[in-house]
C-alpha cells in the first residue's frame, strides 16, 4: 500500500493470539501521516510499541519521540501507533507488545514493516539544464542525468522532441545516506535538423512522485544548407546594360547555422555592370561551417554598353576650299553603334565605314569623312555621333588624373579582430570619378544582413575640391590575409595588402573506423585547416600525452598555413567513451585551440572490479544484490538464477530486477541463503556472475541434553547445539543459576529467574527463585539459613566448535550441581537460552547428630514415639532400620515406616506405636543405600525426665536498667519445658527469680536494674518432672550495667528492651523480693507439704486441658498451657509488675515456635537433626519439612539440597523439562498426608488423665514417673 496522506494499514482478516487487530507491512512517502494498528483482547494490559527492538515506551504521548503518539480508546484494546511527518528514519520494523496482566499474559504482534518511499528532488543533467546545446546533425552524442537521492531508485527516461530515447543505459548507485539511492543514466542521442530548436528532456520517476521530475536543454542543431536560388529581375536572365548597379537575391533554404551566400565572378564578387562583364559567369555559392562542400547557381551575364569615348583624328583646321580627311573611331561597344557626321546641324556623308571587333565582345565603329571647308563653315562644330538602338548618345569623357590609398604600411602584421582603415582618394575626372573598393579583383560591398560589430563598412564618395575620396573600415578575419584591396577609378587603380595572424579556422579529426572493438587498430589524424602563423599539435587521452607522428601535408585556405599529426592507438573495453583530444598552440598568438573523438568501442558485458560478489543481511530484512557491469550496446536483458530456478524478470512476491539489473529481496528468510547466477546479454555476447546471498539469522537451540548427569568426582560435558547464522567463536557462554525453594501455602513451588545484566534476575517459572552469578535475589532472603553459593564458572572449560558450545566440568563436585543457562549470541537478536540441569550422583550422607540423638516417650505401652532418619543421595535411597544391632521387622503393625523424597534429600519415619520401656527403650540405627554406597546413624529412645541445662546464655544487649539475653534450649525430657532466669546484685544480698514469657522463648529482655550494679545471672529449665539445676556453668553469666551517662553497650542482636516504669518504684523491687523470699524460708516448714498436694492437683488438670493441644509423636510435645501452668503455679515472687512486663515481651516476641525440638544432641551447637515431634497431620502434604537446616557451624558438609528441587521450564515444549528425577516414586502416603491410617497420638493422655489420683501425695501419671531403662 502506498499513500502519500495519512496511511491506515490494512487490517488482516485473521489477527493473532491475543490481538483483534494488526497493521500488515506498509509503504508510505515521505512527509505523510502513518497509522499502525494495534487491537489488544485484554484493555487492562500495559501495551507500548517496538521500533527495531527499541521500546518506545507505553506513554501515549511518547516523550522523546515528538512526531509518534498512541491513538484509540485503551478501554476497548486501541493502541494505534500515529506517526507524523514519515522520514527516512522511520523505515524500521515495528512490534505491539503486551505486558503480563491479570486479564491475560504478555504478547508480541508479528514485526510489520513500515518502508519510506523518498521522492527525488533534482535531476543533474549533462549538459547543463536549462544551457542551449550546439550539435551537428548525423553525429552521436552523450547525454548523462543523475538523480538526487531517493528511495528507490528513480528510472529515468530521456525524451528528444517529444520522441522517447531508446538507446539507455542505467546504473544504480548507493546514495548519500543509508537507504537511499541514485540513478546514473547515459543515453546516446544522434539529433536531425528537425530537433533544431527542441528541448532534449531527462525525466525522473519513483512511486513517492505523483507526477514526474524533469530537467532539459534546447538543441541546436547545425545542418547545411539547401542549394542555392538566385532570382533575376526581368524577363531576359542574363541581359543586362553597363552601368547599371545589378541587385540579385541569391536565397538558400535551410541551414544552421544560415548559409553564407557568395557572388562569383571568376572568382570576384560582382555589383555594379561593367562592360568588361560581358560574358562572365556569375555564380552563388551557398555553404555554412557543417557543409561538406559548396553548392552554386550560375548565371552568364549578356551585357550591353556603349563605346567609352568617340574621337575624331585629323586637323579640323585648313586652307578654304580645300578638302580636309578626317576619320570618326569609337571604344568598343556593344551592340555595335553607327556614326553619323554633323556640321552643325547640316549631316554630312562619311567617305567610308568599317567596323571592328572590340574588347568584351564588342565591336569598333571607324568611319572617314572627306570634307571640302568653306567659308561659311567656319565656327560650326563638327561633331561625330555615335548611336545606337540599345543607348542614348555618348559624349567624350576625361579620366581621373591621379589616384592612391592611404592606410596601414604593407607587411605589417595585424591581429584578426583588429579594426582597419582604408582611404581612397583621387584627383580630378570629367565627371567625377566613381571610386571602387575592390578585393582580389571583386568589388567590396557591404553585407545585407546586419552584424554587430559589422565586418565591412564602405563610405560614400566625398569631393573636397578636386579630390575625391572613399574609406573602407575592416574587421580583420582570416580571409583578409594577404588579399588585395584595390581602389579603381576609371583607367586608374591602387592596391595595398594586409598581413593577418589567426589561430586554426578548423580542427578536424580524421578517423579510419568508426566501429571499434577490443583489439581493434585506430589510426586518427588532427588535421589544422589553416592557420597563421603555423602551429604545433599535440594528442592526449583522458590527460594522457599520446606520441603521434607528422601526416602528409595539405594545401591552406586563407593564404596560411596547415597542419596534420596522427597517432595510432590499439583499443579496449576500458577505452569506451574516452576522449582523444587534439591541441593546436600558437606561441605568437598564446592561444590554443581543441577538438576530440570519442571512442565508440563495441564489446560483450564485462563485470567490473567493484562488482560485489557477496551480500549479507538480516533474516526478514530487505536485501539488494547490485550489478556493476559494463557493456556497449548496453545489456539487452538481466537473467537472474537461483538454485536452477529462473527467477521472473516482471518480478514476484518478494523480489525485483531493477532497470539496472540488480536484484532486490525482501522479507529475506534463510531458505533465500545462497548464490543467484546473473547472465548478461548483447549483442556483442554473454558474461556470467555469480552472486552469494548470505542470510544471517538469530540462533535457536536444537539439542540440550537435560538433564546431565555425572558422578562425584567425574568429568561431563553439557553439550548445546544451536542452529545459527553467522557461527561465531565467541557467541557461547554459559551462567549458572541459582534455584531457592520457597513455601507456599504449606506446599513446594518452583520460581526460575534468568539472569541478566548486573546480576538482575527475571522470573521464570512457578514458586522457584534464581541468584545470578553477579548478585542474589531471593523472595525474602536465604532459606533455612543456607550460605552464598558460588556460581563462578572458572573452574570449568568452556568449548565451542562449529554450532556446537561444550561447558566441561572436570572431576565434579557436588557444589557444581544445579541448573546451567547456555546463551548463544551471534550478533542477531534475540539470543538463544537453554536451561539444562546438572546432577552430580554421590552415595548417601546422613545427617550425623553428635554424639547421639534421643527421643523420648513414656513406656507405658500406650505411647507413640516417632524416629525420623534423614540422607542426601543420587540416585534414590533406600531406608533399613535395626534395633540393637537387630533388623527391624517392618511387619510389625507397631512398627510404621513413612518415606519422603524432595530432591536429593530422602526422609523416612519410624512410628513405633504403645512405646514400651522394657521392649523400645532401644538404640535404633538407620542405613541409608544407593548404587554408590551406604552411610547410618543411631537414634536413642528413652524415658521422659527432667530437661537439660540451656546452652550457650549470653548477654546481647546492656542498659543501665536492663540486659538482654539469649540462649539455646537443651533436651526438654520429652515435656514442654520452660524457662526462669534467677538474678542477684553482688553488694545486695538475696537472689530474685523472673519466669520468661512466652514459654518457648530463646531471648529476653531482664528489667527492673540499677544502674552502675555488677549481676550475676542464672537461666534454668524445668518441665513437669523439675528443672535443670544449677549445676553446668554454661547457664551463668556476670554482666556490669551502665551508669546513666553511659551510653548503653550494643551487640549484634538488640531484642526488645523495656524501659523502668519509673525511678520511685525500681529501687523497692529488690526488697520486696528479698523479703518474700525470708517469709517463704520461714514458713517452709508448715506449709510445705500442702504447697506440693496443691500442685499436683492443680498439674493434672492442666494436662488434662493440654492433652486436646499436643500434636506430636510419642510425648514431643511443644508447650502450651502445660509450660504456661506450670510457670503460673511455681513463681514465688512473682509480682504484678513482672507479669505486665512479661506479658509486653511475649507480644513483642515473633519467634518460631515450631524450630524448637524435644530431640536435641549432647553437643552445644546447631542440631543436624530434629524430631517429628511436631508433625502435625492437619498440614497439606509437603515434601520436605521447612524447619530442617541446611548445615552446621562446625564447618559441616553443606549439602545444596535446592539444587535438585524439580523444575519446569514456562516456555518450553511438552516433555522437555521434566521432573528432574524421574525415576523418584513418592511414597503413597505423601499425596495423602491427612489421610494416613494410624493411630491418632492425641488419646494417648486420656485414661491416664482420668485414673490419676489427685488426693495421694506421691501419685503422678505413670507417664511422669521417669522409669530408666
Amino acid at each position: 500500500m502506498l499513500t502519500t496522506g495519512l496511511a491506515q494499514a490494512p487490517i488482516p482478516t485473521s489477527a493473532p493470539r491475543g490481538f483483534w487487530a494488526l497493521s500488515e507491512n506498509l509503504t508510505a512517502v515521505e512527509g505523510s501521516t502513518v497509522k499502525l494498528w494495534c487491537g489488544v483482547r485484554a484493555p487492562g494490559s500495559v501495551v507500548q510499541w517496538a521500533k527495531d527492538g527499541l521500546l518506545l515506551g507505553p506513554n501515549p504521548k511518547m516523550p522523546g519521540f515528538p512526531r509518534y503518539s498512541l491513538e484509540g480508546d485503551s478501554a476497548k484494546g486501541e493502541f494505534h501507533l500515529l506517526i507524523e511527518a514519515c522520514d527516512l528514519s522511520d523505515d524500521a520494523e515495528y512490534e505491539c507488545q503486551v505486558g503480563r496482566s491479570e486479564s491475560g499474559p504478555e504478547l508480541v504482534s508479528p514485526k510489520v514493516i513500515l518502508s519510506i518511499l523518498v521522492s527525488p528532488k533534482v535531476l543533474q543533467l549533462t549538459p547543463e539544464a536549462g544551457s542551449t546545446v550546439t550539435w551537428v546533425a548525423g553525429q552521436e552524442y552523450v547525454v548523462t542525468c543523475v538523480s538526487g537521492d531517493a528511495k528507490p531508485a528513480p528510472d529515468i527516461i530521456f525524451i528528444q522532441s517529444g520522441r522517447t530515447v531508446l538507446d539507455v543505459s542505467s546504473t544504480v548507485n548507493e546514495g548519500s545516506g543509508e537507504k537511499l539511492f541514485i540513478t546514473e543514466a547515459e543515453a546516446r542521442v544522434t539529433p536531425q535538423s528537425s530537433d533544431n530548436g527542441q528541448l532534449l528532456v531527462c525525466e525522473g520517476s519513483n512511486p513517492a512522485l505523483d507526477t514526474p521530475i524533469r530537467a532539459s536543454f534546447t538543441m541546436n542543431i547545425l545542418f547545411p544548407p539547401g542549394p542555392p536560388v538566385i532570382d533575376w529581375p526581368g524577363l531576359n536572365e542574363g541581359h543586362v546594360r553597363a552601368g547599371e548597379n545589378l541587385e540579385l537575391p541569391c536565397t538558400a533554404r535551410g541551414g544552421n547555422p544560415p548559409a553564407t551566400l557568395q557572388w562569383l565572378k571568376v572568382s570576384v564578387l560582382v555589383m555594379t555592370v561593367r562592360p568588361e562583364d560581358h560574358g562572365v559567369r556569375l555564380s552563388c555559392q551557398s555553404y555554412n561551417s557543417v557543409s561538406e562542400g559548396t553548392q552554386e547557381r550560375s548565371i552568364t551575364l549578356q551585357v550591353t554598353f556603349p563605346p567609352s569615348a568617340v574621337t575624331i583624328l585629323g586637323s579640323a583646321s585648313q586652307s578654304e576650299n580645300k578638302n580636309v580627311t578626317l576619320c570618326c573611331l569609337t571604344k568598343s561597344s556593344r551592340p555595335r553603334v553607327l556614326l553619323r557626321w554633323w556640321l552643325g546641324g547640316r549631316q554630312l556623308l562619311p567617305t567610308d565605314e568599317t567596323v571592328m571587333d572590340g574588347l568584351h565582345g564588342g565591336h569598333i565603329s571607324m568611319s572617314n569623312l572627306t570634307l571640302l571647308v568653306r567659308r561659311e563653315d567656319n565656327g560650326l562644330p563638327l561633331t561625330c555621333e555615335a548611336f545606337s538602338e540599345a543607348f542614348s548618345k555618348e559624349t567624350f569623357k576625361n579620366p581621373a588624373q591621379k589616384l592612391w590609398i592611404e592606410g596601414p604600411p604593407e607587411g605589417q602584421y595585424i591581429r584578426t579582430g583588429t579594426r582597419v582603415r582604408l582611404v581612397c582618394l583621387a584627383i580630378g575626372g570629367n565627371p567625377d570619378p566613381s571610386l571602387i573598393w575592390l578585393k582580389d579583383s571583386r568589388p567590396v560591398s557591404e553585407p545585407r544582413q546586419s552584424q554587430e560589430p559589422r565586418r565591412v563598412q564602405l563610405g560614400s564618395v566625398e569631393k573636397s575640391g578636386s579630390t575625391f575620396s572613399r574609406e573602407l573600415v575592416l574587421i580583420i578575419g582570416p580571409p583578409d590575409n594577404r588579399a588585395k584591396f584595390s581602389c579603381k577609378a576609371g583607367q586608374l587603380s591602387a592596391s595595398t595588402q594586409l598581413v593577418v595572424q589567426f589561430p586554426p579556422t578548423n580542427l578536424t579529426i580524421l578517423a579510419n573506423s568508426s566501429a571499434l572493438r577490443p583489439g581493434d587498430a585506430l589510426n586518427l589524424t588532427c588535421v589544422s585547416i589553416s592557420s597563421n602563423p603555423p602551429v604545433n599539435l599535440s594528442w592526449d587521452k583522458e590527460g594522457e600525452m599520446l606520441e603521434d607522428v607528422a601526416a602528409k601535408p595539405q594545401s591552406a585556405p586563407f593564404k596560411g598555413s596547415a597542419a596534420s599529426r596522427s597517432v595510432f592507438l590499439r583499443v579496449s573495453s576500458r577505452d569506451h567513451g574516452h576522449r582523444v583530444t587534439c591541441r593546436a598552440h600558437s606561441e605568437a598568438l598564446r592561444e590554443t585551440v581543441s577538438s576530440f573523438y570519442r571512442l565508440n568501442v563495441l564489446y560483450p558485458p564485462e563485470f567490473l572490479g567493484e562488482q560485489v560478489r557477496a551480500v549479507t543481511v538480516v533474516e526478514r530484512g530487505q536485501a539488494l544484490l547490485p550489478v556493476s557491469v559494463s557493456a556497449n550496446p548496453a545489456p539487452e536483458a538481466f537473467n537472474w538464477t537461483f538454485r536452477g530456478y529462473r527467477l521472473s524478470p516482471a518480478g514476484g512476491p518478494r523480489h525485483r530486477i531493477l532497470s539496472g539489473g540488480a536484484l532486490q529481496l525482501w522479507n529475506v528468510t534463510r531458505a533465500d541463503d545462497g548464490f543467484y547466477q546473473l547472465h548478461c546479454q548483447n549483442s556483442e555476447g554473454t558474461a556470467e556472475a555469480l552472486l552469494k546471498l548470505d542470510v544471517h539469522y538469530a540462533p535457536t537451540i536444537r539439542a540440550l541434553q537435560d538433564p546431565t548427569e555425572v558422578n562425584v568426582g567425574g568429568s561431563v560435558d553439557i553439550v548445546c547445539t544451536v542452529d545459527a547464522n553467522p557461527i561465531l567463536p565467541e557467541m557461547f557462554s554459559w551462567e549458572r543459576l541459582e534455584l531457592i525453594s520457597e513455601w507456599r501455602n504449606k506446599r513446594a513451588s518452583v520460581h526460575i529467574y534468568e539472569c541478566g545484566h548486573g546480576g538482575v534476575s527475571r522470573e521464570l517459572s512457578g514458586g522457584w527463585m534464581a541468584r545470578c552469578r553477579e548478585g542474589r535475589q531471593t523472595n525474602g532472603g536465604a532459606v533455612g539459613g543456607e550460605e552464598e553459593e558460588d556460581l563462578n564458572l572458572d573452574d570449568m572449560e568452556k568449548l565451542s566448535k562449529g554450532p556446537t558450545g561444550r561447558l566441561r566440568i572436570r572431576q565434579a563436585k557436588l557444589s557444581q550441581a544445579g541448573a546451567y543457562q547456555c546463551i548463544v549470541d551471534n550478533g542477531v537478536a534475540p539470543a538463544a537460552r537453554g536451561l539444562v540441569r546438572l546432577i552430580v550422583r554421590f552415595a548417601p550422607q546422613v545427617d550425623h547428630p553428635t554424639p547421639l540423638t534421643k527421643v523420648a516417650a513414656a513406656g507405658d505401652s500406650t505411647s507413640s514415639a516417632t524416629l525420623h532418619c534423614r540422607a542426601r543421595g543420587v540416585p534414590n535411597i533406600d531406608f533399613t532400620w535395626t534395633k540393637n544391632g537387630v533388623p527391624l521387622d517392618l511387619q510389625d503393625p507397631r512398627y510404621t515406616e513413612h518415606k519422603y523424597h524432595q530432591g536429593v534429600v530422602h526422609s523416612s519415619l519410624l512410628t513405633i506405636a504403645n512405646v514400651s520401656a522394657a521392649q523400645d527403650y532401644a538404640l535404633f540405627k538407620c542405613t541409608a543405600t544407593n548404587a554408590l554406597g551406604s552411610d547410618h546413624t543411631n537414634i536413642q529412645l528413652v524415658s521422659i525426665s527432667r530437661p537439660d541445662p540451656p546452652l550457650g546464655l549470653k548477654v546481647v544487649s546492656v542498659s543501665p536498667h536492663s540486659v538482654g539475653l539469649e540462649w539455646k534450649p537443651g533436651f526438654d525430657g520429652g515435656l514442654p519445658q520452660r524457662f526462669r532466669i534467677r538474678y542477684e546484685a553482688l553488694e545486695t544480698p538475696g537472689f530474685l527469680y523472673m519466669d520468661v514469657l512466652p514459654a518457648q522463648a530463646t531471648t529476653f529482655t531482664l528489667t527492673g536494674l540499677k544502674p552502675s550494679t555488677r549481676y550475676r545471672i542464672w537461666l534454668l529449665a524445668s518441665n513437669a518432672l523439675g528443672d535443670s539445676g544449677l549445676t553446668d556453668k554454661g547457664i551463668q553469666v556476670t554482666v556490669s550495667t551502665p551508669g546513666l551517662d553511659q551510653a548503653p553497650e550494643d551487640t549484634d542482636l538488640q531484642p526488645p528492651t523495656e524501659q523502668p516504669p519509673g525511678p520511685q518504684r525500681l529501687p523497692l523491687l529488690p526488697v520486696l523480693f528479698a523479703v518474700g523470699g525470708l517469709l517463704l524460708l520461714s514458713n517452709a516448714s508448715c506449709v510445705g507439704g500442702l504447697l506440693w498436694r496443691r500442685r499436683l492437683r492443680r498439674l493434672a488438670e492442666d494436662l488434662r486441658e493440654d492433652r486436646g493441644r499436643v500434636s506430636g509423636r510419642g510425648l514431643g510435645m511443644t508447650g502450651g498451657r502445660l509450660g504456661a501452668n506450670f510457670h503460673r503455679h511455681f513463681r514465688p515472687g512473682r509480682s504484678e509488675e513482672d507479669r505486665i512486663r512479661n506479658e509486653y515481651e511475649e507480644s513483642q516476641w515473633t519467634g518460631d515456635r515450631d524450630t524448637r525440638s524435644s530431640t536435641v544432641s549432647t553437643a552445644e551447637v546447631d542440631p543436624h537433626y530434629y524430631s517429628m515431634r511436631d508433625f502435625s497431620p492437619q498440614l497439606p502434604p509437603t515434601l520436605e519439612e521447612v524447619s530442617y537446616h541446611r548445615g552446621t557451624e562446625d564447618g559441616d558438609m553443606v549439602f545444596p539440597g535446592h539444587l535438585y528441587d524439580e523444575v519446569e521450564r514456562v516456555y518450553g515444549p511438552p516433555g522437555v523439562w521434566g521432573p528432574l528425577y524421574d525415576e523418584v516414586q513418592m511414597d503413597p502416603y505423601d499425596l495423602g498426608w491427612p489421610d494416613v491410617k494410624c493411630e491418632d497420638p492425641r488419646g494417648i493422655y486420656d485414661q491416664v488423665a482420668a485414673d490419676m489420683d489427685a488426693g495421694e501425695p506421691g501419685s503422678l501419671p505413670f507417664e511422669l514417673r521417669g522409669h530408666l531403662v
